[in-house]
C-alpha cells in the first residue's frame, strides 16, 4: 500500500470514535498493553509528560512542547484529532512524522493489527509511541484522549502529569457530573509523580487530593502558586506579567496564542516548568519566552482562536462544549465588528442544547455539517437552534455554509467558524 492506501486502510478497518462516537472505544487497556509488549514497549525507552482535562489540554501540550524544543530537548508529541493530516498526531520536533514511517508501521504490523483487532484510536498511539522511540526523543509530551482512567495513553509512567480543567463533555460515556468526569481523568494520576491541575472546581477538587494523597504524588493547583495579568490582547499576540507571591517573576511575556482561555493555560504551563526544573530539566527563561512567541510556528497548533481573513475578519476555533463556547463568546465580544456571522455545525453525541443557549441571538446563522457519521444534519440543528430564537439557514456542506457567510458578510463584520472540531478542520 502506498502512505494514501495506508491511511484508507486505517480509517475503514478500525472502529474510529471521531466518525462512530463511543462504540469504538475499548473500555480496557488490553489491546494497547497487547501491541505495545509486541512493539518491546517502545513508551519506555524515554521520559514522558502525560496531560489530560476536558479543555486546553491541546494548547498546553503545544506550549509544553515549544519550551522544551527550546530548551535543547528532541521532543515529541502526541495529539488527538487532527484537522487535515493523519500524521499532525505524531510529530517529532515540531515536524509530523513521515509518509514512509506511517507505511512502514503498518506494513510491519498489519498481521498484529488484524490479529488483536484494536480500534483506530489504539494503533496511533502505539505508532507514536514507536516514532519516538526510533527518533530517539530525550521526552515526549502525551496528550489523553479522552478520559484518563481507560485511554490508550495511560500505559506510561510519567516524569509529570497535568489535568488542566474539568468541564462536562462526552458525559455519555465519561459520566454526567463534574466529580464523576474528575475521577475518570484521575486515573492518569501515578504513585510519587507530581500532578498538576490548572483549575480549582468546587465539585472535583477533592477528588484530585484524594486520589493524589492516596499515591503520594505531589499535587499542585496552578493557579493557587501564579496569578497571569494581562497587558495586552490582539494583532495575533498576547502580552503579560505572571506574578508569584505578590512578585513578578516573568515580566511582558508574549506568545502567539491570544484566546481568552490561554490565560489560564499559560498558568499551568509555568507551574509545570517550575516543577520540571525541580526535576532536573534544563529550562532557561530564554527558552521559555522564545518559545511562548511562536508556538504555531514551533509546532503546527492550529484552530485555537485562529484568523484565518482579516477583511472581512474571519476566525475559527475547536472549542466544543459548553465551557469552550463560553470562551469563545467571550473573545467574540473583544473583538471589534459591525455584524456577526456564525457557521456552526455540530455532532450528535454533545450537550447541543446546552451549547445552543449560548450562543448570541443577534447573530446571523450558516448551519451545516460536518462530513463525518457523527454530524447532526444541518436541517436538524437550524431547528433545535431556533428554539433559542437563532435565526439563520443550513447549508447542504461547511464550504457552503463559509461561502454563503463571505458573501453576506462587509468588510467590518465578523465570521465565526466553529462548533466542532471538524468544522475547523473542513476550513482550515
Amino acid at each position: 500500500m502506498n502512505y494514501k492506501e495506508t491511511v484508507d486502510y486505517l480509517y475503514s478497518k478500525l472502529p474510529m470514535f471521531t466518525k462512530v462516537g463511543a462504540s469504538a472505544i475499548k473500555k480496557d487497556l488490553d489491546n494497547t498493553i497487547q501491541f505495545c509488549n509486541a512493539l518491546g514497549n517502545p513508551q519506555q525507552r524515554y521520559k514522558t509528560i502525560h496531560i489530560g482535562g476536558t479543555n486546553g489540554k491541546g494548547s498546553t501540550s503545544h506550549m509544553l512542547a515549544a519550551i522544551l524544543q527550546k530548551a535543547g530537548y528532541r521532543t515529541g508529541l502526541y495529539t488527538s484529532p487532527h484537522l487535515k493530516d493523519f500524521r499532525e498526531r505524531i510529530r517529532i520536533n515540531g515536524q509530523k512524522v513521515s509518509k514512509n514511517f506511517v507505511k512502514q508501521f503498518v506494513k510491519q504490523n498489519q498481521h498484529l493489527i488484524e490479529t488483536i483487532e484494536p480500534s483506530f484510536f489504539e494503533v496511533t498511539v502505539a505508532m507514536a509511541f514507536k516514532a519516538f522511540a526510533d527518533a530517539e526523543v530525550d521526552v515526549a509530551i502525551i496528550e489523553v484522549g479522552l478520559g484518563g482512567r481507560l485511554d490508550s495513553t495511560n500505559i506510561i509512567h510519567p516524569d509529570l502529569s497535568i489535568i488542566t480543567n474539568i468541564s462536562l463533555d462526552h458525559t455519555n460515556i465519561l459520566g454526567n457530573t463534574h466529580a464523576e468526569i474528575a475521577f475518570e481523568k484521575a486515573g492518569i494520576i501515578k504513585k510519587n509523580t507530581p500532578l498538576i491541575i490548572g483549575e480549582h472546581h468546587i465539585e472535583t477538587d477533592s477528588v484530585f487530593i484524594e486520589k493524589a494523597k492516596k499515591l503520594k504524588a505531589p499535587l499542585y493547583f496552578a493557579e493557587d502558586h501564579l496569578k497571569f495579568e494581562v497587558l495586552k490582547r490582539g494583532n495575533n499576540k498576547l502580552i503579560g506579567n505572571i506574578w508569584q507571591d505578590d512578585e513578578v517573576i516573568l515580566d511582558n511575556l508574549k506568545t502567539d496564542l491570544t484566546g481568552t482561555y490561554q490565560d489560564k493555560n499559560i498558568l499551568t504551563v509555568i507551574q509545570t516548568v517550575s516543577i520540571l526544573r525541580e526535576l532536573r530539566y534544563h529550562i532557561s527563561n530564554r527558552a521559555l519566552y522564545n518559545a511562548l512567541k511562536k508556538v504555531k510556528k514551533i509546532t503546527g497548533l492550529q484552530g485555537r482562536w485562529q484568523t484565518l481573513s482579516k477583511k472581512p475578519l474571519i476566525i475559527a476555533d475547536t472549542g466544543h462544549n459548553k465551557a469552550g463556547i463560553t470562551e469563545i463568546i467571550q473573545n467574540i465580544q473583544n473583538q471589534k465588528f459591525k455584524k456577526l456571522h456564525m457557521v456552526m455545525g455540530m455532532v450528535k453525541d454533545k450537550d447541543i442544547s446546552g451549547v445552543l443557549q449560548l450562543l448570541p441571538q443577534t447573530a446571523t446563522y450558516y448551519f451545516c455539517a460536518p462530513d463525518l457519521e457523527r454530524a447532526l444534519n444541518a436541517n436538524d440543528l437550524k431547528q433545535q437552534a431556533a428554539h433559542f430564537n437563532l435565526k439563520g439557514t443550513a447549508y447542504p456542506s461547511v464550504k457552503a455554509a463559509l461561502k454563503a457567510a463571505k458573501q453576506e458578510a462587509s468588510e467590518q463584520d465578523l465570521i465565526f467558524v466553529g462548533g466542532s472540531t471538524f468544522v475547523v478542520a473542513e476550513v482550515i
